[in-house]
């Protein structure tokens, strides 16, 4: 497995307030530190600015706290060293012009003051350009990017050096099969926020989110641990009488 830089791209006509907890729940969950989070939302055409508010409201919800909370939607950071590089792409997308929505920097909690705690980020008004779309932050930063149309939000996800899921929330077929024919991704959902195939399906991106020949489980699984042996045989009853000179296909 590689890098990650899931898109998660809503369409006009989808159910947003699905899309909304498909996002939030792939943005946010694990703190966003695991392969398969939803690190981008394409805003595609008029919603974008509904679904920014939606996610916003959502995020501020979430309840912070570590394992031992029943009640926890999001634990802190893996170590010392990683919150302060995702608090370091947080800083650098300010510079670079995104709006942040939702700051979860700065963020404490009571008898737990040294913990790694990161409150959920929400970026608006990313572009493609910048470097907190380009790299992988692995944190509970969501970055929303607007696009026109769904040729625009196609060719995002395409052009990405990442490959590894996508998925697309509309309410319409046509759109949902282009869009699975059509994507540079090894990983595709509609209407799912993290698209994690069952095991007997390979599981595994394209691009730089995949490194080696082979994905993991299904029959690319097996593969790989098989070695293959050829076996050509025929009975005496069934051969021709005579030399052959040519390469014999049976």
């Amino acid at each position: 497995m590689g890098g990650a830089k899931n898109h998660l791209v809503v369409m006009p006509d989808a159910n947003l307030d699905q899309a909304v907890d498909g996002i939030i729940g792939a943005g946010y969950g694990s703190a966003g530190e695991r392969c398969m989070a939803v690190s981008v939302a394409v805003a595609v055409g008029d919603i974008a600015d509904n679904l920014v508010e939606k996610i916003k409201l959502e995020a501020q919800k979430l309840k912070v706290a570590p394992w031992t909370d029943s009640e926890s939607d999001m634990g802190p950071v893996i170590s010392k060293e990683h919150k302060e590089k995702i608090e370091n792409y947080i800083s650098i997308g300010i510079s670079e012009g995104a709006n942040l929505v939702e700051d979860g920097r700065n963020f404490s909690i009571q008898g737990y003051e040294n913990g790694y705690f990161i409150g959920p980020c929400l970026f608006d008004n990313v572009t493609k350009e910048m470097k907190i779309y380009k790299e992988e932050i692995f944190g509970p930063v969501v970055s929303v990017v607007r696009a026109k149309n769904y040729d625009e939000a196609l060719n995002l996800v395409n052009d990405h050096n990442y490959g590894n899921g996508t998925s697309i929330y509309t309410s319409d077929g046509e759109i949902a099969r282009h869009f699975t024919t059509n994507t540079k991704i090894g990983m595709v959902g509609v209407n799912v926020p993290i698209p994690v195939p069952m095991a007997f399906h390979s599981f595994g991106g394209w691009k730089q989110s995949l490194f080696g020949d082979h994905a993991m489980h299904g029959m690319e699984g097996i593969h790989f641990y098989t070695k293959l042996k050829t076996t050509t045989s025929r009975w005496p009853k069934s051969i021709q009488a005579g030399p052959e000179f040519i390469i014999p296909t049976n």
